[in-house]
């Protein structure tokens, strides 16, 4: 995974919202490699879980689909899934994985015209 740039870019994003979710304190950012798994190495809990999805739904849209992806999984591979089976799913289904944007852009609001321009 080291040689694609679009992978190490999709696992950089995933330990951020990692960080997000668990908190800094517990989760060092340097500790996350493709082989970290969710359940023994990190030991999520199922609220962690939703609010990672949450956070990829807002960063990669609705073809990044965590809860539905785990659903597709029997009990041993959701605790068997590394941090690398994710970026792999991202890179697979995400319309924008190969974007470099960090966060979706939002709709700004139309500014008003300025005094001076009429």
């Amino acid at each position: 995974m080291a040689s694609d740039p679009t992978a190490e870019r999709i696992l950089a994003e995933i330990t951020a919202m990692l960080v997000e979710t668990v908190g800094d304190e517990f989760l060092l950012a340097d500790e996350v490699t493709p082989k970290t798994t969710f359940n023994e190495d990190l030991a999520l809990e199922s609220i962690e879980f939703v609010a990672l999805a949450e956070l990829l739904h807002q960063r990669y849209g609705a073809a990044v689909d965590l809860i539905a992806f785990l659903a597709e999984k029997d009990m041993e591979e959701i605790l068997a899934m590394t941090v690398g089976d994710l970026v792999f799913h991202i890179a697979a289904t995400a319309p924008s994985a190969p974007s470099a944007s960090p966060t979706p852009p939002t709709m700004s609001p139309p500014s008003a015209p300025s005094a001076s321009a009429a």
